[in-house]
């Protein structure tokens, strides 16, 4: 079919899968708020979960239909969707989110993004992230803290509370560490040192360890390769995107850096972004040899 045809009817069955799962999503959405009482609520957010991993499941079948596609993905056989993980992944396209979602989901627990609090403002889909228990997170600026001393540790206090309810819930974190999409632009404008990849930001990640503690068993570590040329999401639906490498690498977290004060131990910061700088020279060195095949 002509890519345009091809655009159209991949768009289609995007927008009916949504509907469709949105009409059981948002009533038990709203079922979530308007209950108070924690055992049912804790119920109503598997129920929700279940229907985000439906929706992913669906656009992962309309994806295979209309995109004639090559995938090739490497990944461990042990993945437990009963597990916690952190899974952090480079980042070149909006692309990237469906090509995550089509090589964990149903392997390990639904992903979910730490937000801005501010984003829990969003209409619809910040009700959504809520219902399904994606963590808040609540980050003041230095100078805001050099105004207000009393509030130091709050935010992190914030995301601790938002994160309580994993300890008993399988859970997935996801991080781009670069924060934004790679461009040959945005790679020379920050003399990133790697080939292939933007400088990693250990911040977040941090800030994410340090509220959730010992809680992941692991880090997910996985890289992403498009063979052709990085896609942009209209590329994507419209079937120009003939080839997608994954790999996924389950790596052990070192225990000295479960938990920690990044913003406040000079040490711990010193070793959490080395710990970083290593992971990235690794994966850098990892998309060299696949964009060498």
């Amino acid at each position: 079919m002509p890519p345009i045809v091809t655009g159209i009817i991949a768009s289609l069955l995007l927008l009916a899968n949504t509907l469709f799962w949105a009409c059981f999503l948002f009533p038990l959405t709203f079922l979530k708020v308007i209950i108070p009482v924690a055992p049912i609520r804790k119920v109503l957010t598997s129920v929700l979960a279940m229907i985000a991993n439906a929706w992913i499941t669906c656009n992962s079948g309309w994806m295979m239909l209309t995109q004639k596609m090559n995938w090739t993905i490497e990944r461990p056989d042990n993945l437990n969707r009963q597990g916690w993980y952190f899974v952090l992944s480079n980042h070149q396209s909006w692309v990237d989110i469906l090509v995550l979602q089509h090589t964990l989901n149903g392997r390990i627990p639904l992903l979910k993004f730490f937000l801005k609090q501010e984003l829990i403002k969003v209409p619809i889909m910040g009700a959504a992230w809520w219902a399904l228990d994606f963590p808040f997170m609540k980050r003041y600026s230095k100078e805001y803290l050099a105004k207000h001393p009393e509030m130091k540790g709050k935010d992190l206090e914030t995301t601790r509370a938002a994160c309580e309810k994993f300890k008993d819930m399988p859970t997935s974190v996801m991080n781009f560490l670069e924060g934004t999409r790679f461009t040959q632009q945005k790679h020379d404008e920050t003399q990133s040192p790697f080939k292939h990849l933007l400088k990693p930001k250990a911040g977040g990640m941090a800030f994410a360890m340090s509220a959730m503690g010992d809680q992941f068993q692991s880090i997910l570590d996985v890289t992403i390769n498009y063979p052709d040329g990085i896609p942009t999401f209209a590329d994507f639906i419209q079937g120009k995107m003939p080839r997608c490498e994954v790999v996924v690498e389950e790596k052990p977290i070192p225990s000295e850096l479960m938990n920690g004060d990044y913003e406040t131990d000079a040490q711990y910061r010193l070793d959490f972004q080395q710990w970083v700088q290593q992971l990235w020279e690794e994966k850098d060195a990892r998309l060299e040899s696949m964009r060498n095949r």
